[in-house]
């Protein structure tokens, strides 16, 4: 097994993820199998219980897993899937030595930091490395690891101490360490400094970088570069130039022209790794099908404008997902994507008597939009908002898409304003409310927040008679799909038939008949809420398909895109498609941008 380590220093939020996604995916184009962990050092056990405005959002996996956002990173470039062991956290370290402590594992020593909880991050790690990810079955040949936080931080230490010892573990030409550092510019002048000090408290601390990477607002100066390799003690060649690009789909072939798979397999001996021809091809194909959809040079697109309409929107992060699977619907539709986010309290009548003007800048934004996103969410704040932005939709015939809480609210609004039970409500929302159109899963504990609700891959069937919906012929006619789920309400069975009667169709349902999954309006060009969260499997070659139906209604293309997937022109699995289309603007790589997606 080989491992690569991506490290950071200077700050966080660099890029670490995107440039170890992206190294990742340099890797497969040359044939070989990866996986990736994601070291966290906090104490939680998981994401699960995290605040989205304060990390940003939860990625659940196929196993229920409720993980780092970075997962989904890698998912998404690699086309693996991962599991929650592949997110290592220090509340997961201690919690397995404590357990083993307990049980009398140690013969009665003392359990220290060093060596039981080192050992403990590297057996983790040479286990979960070797996991296969992806539909050949097979051990990976290489384990991406990035280490959260930065060098330095002194919850990071046992991670970085055990890194040191894995180094040393795994042996000569089988691991390599590439740091990312920040060069700032001042004055005009980029300063190297940051990265010096950097790299030698790496050093300092054990790990020993082989690469170095450099996030820069503009293309380093022949000068820096220079410097940074005399006093970091690498070739030039070994320091790489990250600045800021169009797309952050367009790393990948940054890092390509600088050599780094030439530098990756001398450092790890690639040439002694046995790769099939099978998976060669396969490579070559994929990275000729992602440098096609992410070359923007020459080309001239339209755009296409999303609402999203949520509650945390002050950090882009907690929707990452959700705009990816956005992006990449985009891209595959050849649109430039323009996102207009809207704080759905700012829709709400409290706003129009204490701030007009954010009321009515958030309702021009929604009445122009040319689709309306309601994504998932939890609590009561910022409801009403949502099923305004629902309302206006339904009536005025824009597309709309309800992820989770999005689909429920659409049915609340629905059951309101069209089935005449004036006051429905969720149980989340009113929980002695008469008219609970939404209520609490039986089978939830309501006493535990971490890891309770109803979690990972669970299967969809579309219901006989639903061959006119529109998402369905997206999934060229299946009558059964897997998607990954994260809540904690349904809908009401009791008010199933009143709503049906009202015109609102429920196509998909779970396996059991028993939990509404998909809903559908026939009379509308795209109105549409799934249970589920399409976004976690959205992948850049292959599209979620809610997330495309929308984004092509929204762009007046639903027909075409339909016609390509009935047709089966679309892509299947990801590497295999036939995809037509051009990368979009957004997800900037920049220090400077709000987004957060990089």
């Amino acid at each position: 097994m080989k491992y690569v380590l991506v490290s950071g220093g200077v700050i966080s939020g660099v890029g670490k993820r995107v440039i170890a996604s992206s190294t990742g995916l340099l890797l497969k184009t040359i044939g070989l199998k990866v996986s990736s962990i994601k070291v966290d050092p906090y104490l939680n056990v998981d994401a699960g219980t995290m605040n989205p405005k304060e990390h940003g959002e939860v990625f659940v996996l196929s196993d229920g897993g409720e993980v780092d956002l970075d997962l989904g990173n890698y998912e998404r470039y690699l086309n693996i899937t991962l599991t929650r062991e592949n997110n290592i956290t220090t509340g997961k370290i201690y919690q397995h030595v404590i357990e083993r402590e307990r049980k009398g594992d140690y013969l009665g020593k003392t359990v220290q930091v060093v060596p039981h909880i080192t050992d403990a991050i590297q057996d983790w790690i040479e286990k979960v490395a070797r996991i296969p990810v992806d539909d050949t079955g097979e051990e990976p040949d290489v384990c991406i690891i990035e280490l959260g936080g930065t060098v330095g931080d002194i919850e990071s230490m046992p991670f970085v101490e055990a890194m040191t010892q894995l180094r040393r573990r795994a042996g000569r030409n089988n691991f390599l360490q590439i740091h990312v550092s920040y060069v700032p510019v001042i004055n005009g002048e980029q300063k190297t400094k940051p990265t010096q000090h950097a790299i030698q408290a790496a050093r300092s601390a054990g790990l020993m970088p082989d690469l170095i990477a450099c996030r820069c607002e503009r293309p380093l100066e022949p000068s820096a570069v220079n410097k940074i390799a005399h006093f970091c003690f690498v070739d030039v060649s070994q320091v790489l130039v990250v600045k800021d690009m169009p797309s952050i789909y367009q790393v990948p072939m940054l890092l390509e022209q600088q050599g780094l798979i030439p530098l990756l397999s001398d450092i790890l001996a690639l040439k002694d790794v046995t790769i099939s021809s099978k998976l060669l091809e396969k490579g070559r194909h994929t990275w000729a099908q992602w440098k096609s959809l992410t070359d923007t040079k020459g080309r001239r697109i339209d755009t296409v404008s999303i609402v999203l309409v949520g509650k945390y929107i002050e950090l882009h992060d907690s929707y990452l997902s959700v705009i990816k699977a956005l992006e990449h619907s985009a891209m595959r539709c050849a649109r430039e994507l323009v996102i207009e986010w809207v704080d759905s309290e700012h829709l709400e009548s409290k706003t129009r008597d204490t701030d007009p003007a954010k009321f009515h800048k958030a309702w021009h934004n929604v009445c122009t939009a040319s689709g309306i996103l309601v994504p998932g969410g939890f609590g009561t704040r910022g409801t009403e908002g949502k099923i305004a932005a629902a309302k206006w939709a339904r009536e005025n015939k824009t597309p709309y898409l309800g992820i989770c809480l999005g689909m429920q609210i659409a049915v609340i609004e629905y059951a309101r304003h069209v089935c005449g039970l004036t006051n429905a409500t969720s149980e989340e929302f009113n929980a002695q409310a008469a008219e609970k159109i939404i209520k609490f899963m039986p089978e939830v504990d309501k006493k535990t927040m971490g890891a309770t609700m109803r979690l990972g891959l669970r299967p969809t069937l579309f219901q006989p008679g639903s061959e006119w919906s529109r998402l369905r012929a997206l999934y060229a006619g299946k009558t059964e799909i897997l998607e990954r789920h994260r809540h904690r309400y349904e809908v009401n069975p009791a008010h199933i038939e009143t709503l049906e009667k009202g015109g609102m169709s429920f196509v998909g349902k779970d396996d059991k008949g028993e939990r509404m999954e998909v809903i559908e309006i026939k009379d509308h060009p795209w109105f549409v809420g799934v249970q589920f969260h399409p976004e976690y499997l959205s992948r850049v070659l292959d599209p979620s398909r809610p997330y495309l139906g929308f984004v092509a209604a929204s762009a007046g293309m639903l027909d075409q895109i339909t016609k390509e997937y009935m047709d089966g022109h679309g892509p299947p699995g990801a590497a295999e498609g036939v995809l037509n289309g051009a990368a979009n603007g957004v997800g900037h790589l920049s220090m400077n941008g709000s987004s957060g997606l990089f």
